[in-house]
């Protein structure tokens, strides 16, 4: 517990002091955000808000992590499982950077061609897979499993192969969403802080109920389940110290340097803690805003009409009139109402039948 409270003070500090200064590094590298000419017009007015503001976060929550285990580490030893997530969130922080990079040297507003974004998250993606399949520890217990999970394992192994493609389908697939969310000042951001607030429930209650310490009808086959919550709540305190700047109106973006970190983590404690197909349910806010624009694509491709006036949905709202802070309000309150159901999923999972 010491552990994970100094890790997200650590990195909650690191990122509310880190990214003031950061913003007047990239202002005065003329690192700003380059906007959609055919977007909302309301955001012409961004132009030139400093970008790449992942990177205080990635900063910050490897800060907390490793100071949080520095002064506690004889009782909280660092763990695979922790040091794994966080891989995959600096890997996909750096796929992150290199199309943010490429925005801000090329002056557009798109990056990377898609097949190279997806080839780097598929990489890094696999790389952790491969990973999370060895290093057992004294139980045999490694920080992920061959099976398919969802408050548990369940059904039949998938095989290391499988499982591989399986990992990289999760990462793009939430990577990506959060990269859609982050739209609007402080959505994604504050988004994120509701699911990995989740997590650090979840983390501590498959603590309190390891099958390693006590035998129990209900408990859970997780190897390092008090790092997860550290991880999460390191996150969390980066989230929490750069949504201060990032609330609306913005003084800084997270780019997607942050969003794919981000979405990176999320699948990254998903997968470590048996919980992928509940991530569903936990980050449904990130699921609806990408099945907007699977919509729009697919029904303006089958049909020659759009479904909405423009996707991701939060610009839908935008151009029907609704403020930028209502929008971001509300889906925060979505974002919240999806992890109460989540956790209650999750808790009535576990009940004793």
């Amino acid at each position: 517990m010491r552990t994970m409270l100094l890790a997200a003070a650590v990195s909650m500090a690191v990122g509310l002091f880190g990214t003031p200064i950061a913003i007047r590094l990239f202002t005065r590298r003329g690192y700003g955000q380059e906007i959609r000419s055919d977007g909302p017009a309301g955001h012409l007015s961004k132009r030139g808000t400093p970008t790449m503001g992942g990177t205080v976060i990635i900063v910050a929550t490897l800060a907390g992590y490793f100071v949080g285990h520095l002064f506690t580490l004889s009782s909280s030893p660092l763990s695979a499982s922790g040091l794994m997530v966080l891989f995959l969130m600096t890997g996909l922080g750096l796929v992150g950077f290199a199309d943010d990079f490429i925005k801000l040297y090329m002056r557009r507003s798109l990056g990377l061609r898609t097949g190279a974004k997806f080839a780097g998250q598929s990489i890094v993606g696999a790389i952790f897979a491969l990973l999370a399949i060895h290093y057992p520890d004294h139980v045999d217990i490694t920080p992920a499993s061959l099976h398919l999970s969802f408050l548990y394992d369940f059904g039949i192994s998938i095989g290391p192969v499988f499982f591989v493609v399986w990992v990289i389908i999760m990462v793009g697939g939430t990577s990506n969403g959060v990269n859609l969310t982050d739209g609007l000042d402080g959505l994604a951001t504050g988004a994120a802080i509701l699911v990995l607030a989740a997590y650090v429930i979840i983390g501590n209650w498959q603590l309190r109920n390891d099958c390693t310490t006590a035998l129990a009808q209900n408990c859970y086959n997780v190897r390092d389940p008090l790092d997860i919550a550290v991880v999460a709540a390191a996150v969390m305190g980066a989230c929490f110290g750069f949504l201060w700047w990032n609330a609306p109106p913005a003084k800084i973006f997270m780019g997607d340097t942050g969003s794919l970190a981000l979405g990176g983590v999320l699948a990254g404690l998903a997968i470590v803690s048996r919980t992928e197909f509940l991530l569903l349910v936990l980050g449904g806010l990130f699921v609806i805003i990408t099945l907007s624009v699977v919509i729009q694509v697919g029904s303006f491709k089958l049909t020659g009409k759009r479904v909405f006036r423009m996707a991701p949905l939060q610009h839908h709202f935008e151009l029907a009139g609704w403020a930028e802070t209502t929008i971001v309000v509300r889906f925060w309150l979505i974002a919240g109402m999806f992890v109460a159901l989540g956790l209650g999923i999750f808790y009535v999972g576990w009940f004793p039948k």
